[in-house]
Parts: structure tokens; sequence; C-alpha cells
């Protein structure tokens, strides 16, 4: 058994220390030296991409393109759209000197106090201020539209209480944003985008999630109107996962983005904006895994099958090598990902405790003793079973079992949303039953007064307004106020 697994927190004595520890045990990321960011290692880049190659491609499938905006913006954008700013001026960080020069005094460099710049420049917090001042030069005509674009980015938010990938001061996302000649086309593509994200979550991080609105006191600054994916964490936790927001045409008039329309009249873009970040990794890593390490669904998995040798010398190994190899090549041809490791340096215990806290999916162990017999051990990572199977035809099997994996490791998430999901009628109840955890299903009356109590007094925030489910009107818990449906609270991430 490997010391780093021996050593990892256990979920009911530190949740939060287990996920911390994880990270870095499982290679995932690290602290870097710049106070609020983190290294991310190859292994745990090698998930972000399979993720971003899966979205990019489901993007493109709609109409999206990339395309590539400057990292900082000029001050004054962000003045133009007065809520904008507003909802991002505590966390921005502000380039004011374009140069550096050698301390006179020999204590190194330092800022060159001549080099102050006429306008200070803003390390993006998001991009919606330069890409519709961008976009201006670009739109004239209705023919010019829709603009469907999305960038592939890293964003800086000034967060002074960081953890790693669910909230980091430097992180990566995409951001989509789009041009549209009508309200309607607008409002089509900012569902769309959020029903794309639920699909992903779905079938590729095999995470259930609750697609719905946020209420106004949530909602992205400067938007009309926001969608979010919300899952539910292992602890009871929600986490926002992911957001579509239609903007009307609020950033059309700050940067005056026009457009001749079929009548031949001048009339404002209407825009939406949409992404997800790396906070879907601690989203991965916190929905599936366990005190063993991580549980990666087959879909995204970096590795899904790793094979280890059992061997005495170099003779074994040569017959064993022999024998996986045509297993490597049927898994390869099948679309599997798949690692031969016969390095010496390790023995196969260690590789086993370290295969497992990196939660590949599957694992083959074979000897030359299996080899005689025509089998090969088999464990699956996320009930940890061990089987026995025949060589002949193993590699349909481990992709028939990769499937099983992923179905299975939703269906049990699912189920603890379910069981960690109940519906409240009054205040007290619901005081009781946050402490809980979960997601509270309670009737508001609509004001951001009741919201901002409810936040105040439990911590709780509404997570969103359900697009799905029951719309039976009712009474606010706390006022008794008329309220038109259920929503979801809970804390969250």
């Amino acid at each position: 058994m490997a010391k780093e697994l021996k050593d990892l927190t256990k979920r009911s004595d530190d949740y939060s220390k287990w996920y911390n520890e994880l990270v870095v045990k499982a290679d995932l990321a690290e602290q870097s030296a710049v106070r609020g960011c983190m290294v991310i290692k190859p292994y745990g880049y090698a998930i972000w991409e399979k993720m971003q190659q899966t979205l990019d491609k489901m993007f493109k499938e709609t109409g999206v393109q990339n395309a590539y905006f400057p990292l900082l913006i000029p001050k004054s954008f962000l003045c133009r759209e007065a809520e904008h700013v507003e909802g991002f001026a505590k966390e921005c960080a502000v380039v004011t000197h374009y140069r550096l020069k050698n301390d006179p005094n020999g204590n190194g460099v330092i800022v060159d106090p001549d080099a102050r710049l006429e306008e200070e420049l803003i390390v993006r917090p998001t991009s919606e201020t330069i890409i519709w001042g961008t976009y201006k030069n670009w739109i004239h005509s209705y023919r010019d539209l829709p603009v469907l674009c999305n960038q592939w980015a890293n964003v800086m938010r000034w967060e002074m209480r960081t953890r790693m990938f669910l909230r980091t001061a430097e992180f990566l996302w995409q951001e989509g944003h789009c041009a549209h000649a009508t309200a309607e086309e607008s409002e089509a593509r900012t569902v769309q985008m959020i029903n794309l994200y639920a699909d992903f979550a779905e079938r590729y991080m095999a995470m259930p999630v609750i697609k719905g609105v946020k209420s106004p006191n949530e909602r992205f600054a400067g938007a009309l109107n926001t969608y979010t994916i919300e899952a539910m964490m292992q602890d009871g936790k929600a986490l926002q996962s992911g957001t579509s927001h239609n903007l009307g045409q609020n950033f059309a008039k700050a940067f005056d983005v026009t457009f001749v329309n079929k009548d031949n009249k001048p009339e404002y873009v209407w825009a939406n904006s949409w992404g997800v970040s790396t906070r879907l990794m601690g989203a991965l890593i916190m929905t599936h895994s366990d005190d063993n390490g991580l549980v990666l669904p087959p879909h995204l998995a970096p590795i899904q099958v790793v094979i280890v040798p059992i061997y005495k010398n170099a003779e074994q190994l040569v017959e064993v090598s022999r024998a996986v190899e045509p297993i490597v090549s049927a898994l390869r041809d099948l679309g599997i990902s798949v690692k031969y490791d016969d390095a010496d340096n390790r023995r196969p215990g260690f590789k086993f405790a370290d295969y497992e806290l990196k939660g590949v999916p599957v694992r083959l162990a074979i000897g030359a003793r299996d080899i005689e017999n025509g089998t090969v051990e088999v464990m699956r990572r996320d009930t940890l079973e061990k089987q026995v199977e025949p060589i002949a035809g193993i590699a349909e099997r481990v992709q028939s079992l990769l499937e099983e994996i992923q179905e299975n490791i939703y269906q049990k998430a699912l189920k603890h949303r379910e069981e960690m999901t109940r519906t409240v009628d009054t205040y007290e109840e619901f005081k009781a039953e946050i402490e809980k955890g979960g997601f509270i299903l309670a009737h508001w009356d609509g004001t951001p007064e009741t919201e901002d109590k409810i936040k105040e007094e439990t911590k709780a925030t509404i997570r969103c307004i359900p697009l799905d489910g029951d719309k039976t009107p009712g009474v606010c818990m706390v006022t008794g106020k008329p309220s038109a449906q259920r929503v979801i609270f809970a804390r969250n991430y």
C-alpha cells in the first residue's frame, strides 16, 4: 500500500482536508509561489484537456468558432457598463506601469515611476467589455449576424480565500460571446448552451445537475437573466457548475454596437455569454471520489485502463509483455486509452495503490501463471471488485465494463442527491434541515430582502429557480407572501 494512500484523510473525518490532500496526492495540482494561484500538474491537466476537447467539439457542432481576445482591458471599458463593473470591481488586478528599472540603491529592481500608463489596464476578470469593444468593428448589418465566438483563456479574480480548482485567483475557462439580430435568437442560444452544459455534465462527468434560473441577487453582473446548472457534492454542499447569461442589449448599448436590420433601420445587437471553468475539476473530484482516492468517469479519464505485469525475473517479464501486446492493441483499436506499466522501479503493490489513488477506472494484472491459465485479473475502480476473466475477448469486455462504470457512478451520485433533497414549508423547519446539508425545496416570495435575510441567518443561498419539476404556487416560508414555485436553497462552494 502506497504511503500517500494510507495518509489520505477520510471524508468523514474532515471533508475539506480530504479534498485538499487528494488534489495534491493524486498529482492533480499544487500551490504556486504566487498567493492564490495553483500549478496544474500534467495528470490534472490531462483531465482538463479531455473536458476541453469534448466541450470544444460540442460547441463547434452548434456553429461556434474559437477566437482570442486580449488579456488586458482598458479601465475605461469597464466603466461603460455600470452594473458589470460594480460586480467585478473588488476582484480586479490593475496594471499601472509598463517598465521596471534597477534600484539605484542596489536592492534589485523597482517600478520605474516614469513608466506610468496613461490609462490603467485591468487583467481580465471576464471579457464582455473587450469583446463588445471589438464587435463594434465587426457588426454593421444583419448580414453580419449572428456572431458565435468562444475563447479558451485564463482570467484573474483577486480571491482572498482560495481552494485549488474551486476558487483560485487565476483560473482557466472558456467564455462564449454571441451576438444576434433578435431577442428571441439570443434567448434561444442562452438556453441551448445551458442545456449543452447539462448534457456534458451528465454524459461525460457522470454528474447529475439541476437546470435553473438564478435569482436577481445571484445573477451575473450586467445580465438580464442567468441560467445555471447546480450539482450537489458528497458533503451536501452545492456547486455552481456552469452558467449562461442573457445580456439583452446592455453591452451593445454600452459599446454602441448597432446593425442595420432587414427594414434598413438601425438597431442594437442582442447578446449572451456562457462559460465553464477548471472549477469542473473540483466538481469531478468531490462528486465521485472516495477514501481510497480519485474515482474518475471513464469518459474523461486520461488513462482508462492500466495493465500491470506480475513477474519474478526478466524472462517472465518478456513472456508477460508478449502476451500483453495484443491486449493493448485490441483496446486501442476500440478507442480505449491504455497504459502498460512495465517500469521496474516500483513494485506491483505500489502501482496498484498509485493507480487506485489516481482513479484509473480499470486495472488489469497479469502474470506468468495467468498466461498459462489464459486468464487476467480485472479490477474496477468504482467498486474495487476484482474478477478473473479469460484473456480471449478481454478488450470487448473491458469496453463494456467502462460503460457500466460510467453509468454506475452517475446513478450513485443521483441517488445521493435524491436522498439529500428535502421539501420544507416553514422557516423553522428550514433552519433545522439546512444544518444537515443538501438541497432544500422551499417557497420564497421573490424579494431580495427575504433572500438576504435567509442568507444572513442561515448561510444558505438560492441556488436556482428550477426549470423542471413542481411549479405549484404557495406561500413564502419566511413572510407568508405568495410564491410562484419552490426554489432550491443550499449552502455552497
